[in-house]
């Protein structure tokens, strides 16, 4: 089954805002065997409405929109979708009740005239109470399929979506199984990967495809399988995931396409009770933040220090001015000497630490723009490794971020 999504709305247009909405309805549609076929966004404007929806109904038996649903003369998406379905507003004092009520329960300013004429609805829509706001949502149907209008307020269009489309179209529309199992990996690029696996890739099933998702330092592939029969799917897809797996056991691998590879290294280190410390640089506290967003990291990271100027390398990493002088801040020994700093510091069982010339200029460093240095303390020594990122700041930051992890990935599964 196909589905197509319609953001409205002039903000999106110009960049003011970004649309989540259409990422959140496309992984709900996913999850219960709706395919989404295209994404569109479009202008406050009738003509347009009309002609994206026309066109949607065309490729899709589901085209869901929200936005423009507010209570202004602005907010036109109600009014055009009446002209679409050749329909006309009526009253509703159900939808009414809901505006007043929450005026008076939860808002301030008092009700006008603006709010209430929310209560004026299509008379051929089904309508979606919103929890959250004044604007329902509209069903509508024809001989093409069923258009859904929700509003763009994204935790009021989440919370309709959940609590109530999602059971109505399980309950309209017969639809496939689809099944996603993604891995991981660090280090290597999509092309390697790609040549690595073309054996594999090329004795895929037919209901099986594989993705390739390129990101900084890291490529997730995702596997998906799409059927009518859920026991069969899962175990086929099972079955070349563990080959999939298998054919990368090369690789730096996690596993799932949320279990990023902190949660893989926060896992290793419980099981073995060990423990982490992190001296960032160029990273600025990058790396510390990927684990201690989860929660549990107590139980194996010991801290981090932030040694963003060259005196606290010094005076708080313990790196010798000397070394510095000899080597610049950017350099194998002085990233050596930060890990051993904060693992002795922190008295940690490993240590990770980053130095780098992210750019745009070059401070304190003799390297040019976009070398790094990163550095893994283990409970047995210290090495280094020197990578060229290129002059993206941004860029250089997340592939060291990743690259941090994966070093220090590969050292704890030694132990």
């Amino acid at each position: 089954m196909k589905a197509e999504i319609i953001t409205i709305g002039d903000e999106i247009l110009i960049g003011q805002i970004v649309d989540s909405n259409s990422a959140f309805i496309a992984q709900e549609l996913n999850n219960i065997g709706i395919s989404v076929v295209q994404i569109s966004s479009i202008s406050d404007d009738s003509q347009h409405i009309l002609k994206a929806v026309e066109e949607a109904q065309s490729r899709a038996e589901l085209v869901i929109t929200t936005g423009g649903l507010g209570p202004t003369k602005d907010d036109i998406t109600k009014q055009t979708l009446c002209t679409y379905f050749n329909d006309h507003l009526i009253e509703s004092l159900a939808v009414l009740q809901h505006v007043e009520e929450l005026f008076e329960k939860y808002i301030e300013t008092p009700i006008n005239e603006y709010n209430r004429s929310q209560r004026f609805q299509p008379s051929k829509a089904e309508l979606l109470m919103n929890a959250h706001g004044t604007a329902p949502g509209m069903w509508f149907s024809n001989e093409k399929g069923v258009v859904v209008s929700m509003p763009g307020v994204p935790f009021e269009m989440k919370a309709m979506l959940k609590e109530q489309l999602l059971t109505k179209i399980k309950e309209r529309f017969n639809r496939p199984f689809i099944i996603h199992k993604t891995l991981v990996t660090y280090g290597p690029g999509e092309s390697a990967i790609a040549e690595h696996i073309e054996e594999f890739e090329k004795s895929l099933p037919d209901e099986i495809k594989l993705a390739y998702l390129p990101n900084l330092g890291k490529v997730r592939l995702r596997l998906t399988a799409k059927g009518s029969d859920q026991d069969q799917l899962e175990l086929l897809i099972e079955n070349e995931y563990l080959k999939l797996k298998s054919q990368l056991q090369d690789f730096v691998v996690s596993m799932g396409d949320d279990q990023d590879l902190e949660l893989e290294i926060a896992r290793l280190l419980t099981e073995k009770q060990l423990s982490l410390a992190i001296a960032e640089s160029f990273t600025g506290g990058s790396i510390s933040a990927r684990f201690t967003k989860n929660p549990g990291a107590s139980t194996y990271f010991k801290g981090s220090v932030v040694s963003y100027a060259t005196s606290v390398k010094e005076t708080v990493l313990g790196v010798s001015k000397q070394m510095i002088k000899e080597h610049s801040v950017v350099s194998a020994p002085v990233v050596e000497a930060m890990a051993l700093g904060v693992k002795d510091l922190l008295q940690s069982d490993f240590a990770i630490a980053t130095t780098a010339n992210a750019g745009p200029s070059k401070g304190d460093s003799d390297e040019q723009i976009g070398i790094v240095y990163i550095a893994i303390a283990t409970p047995t020594g210290v090495f280094s490794k020197k990578y060229s990122m290129g002059k993206n700041r941004e860029r250089t930051i997340e592939k060291g971020v990743n690259r941090s992890l994966s070093l220090l990935f590969e050292e704890i599964s030694k132990f």
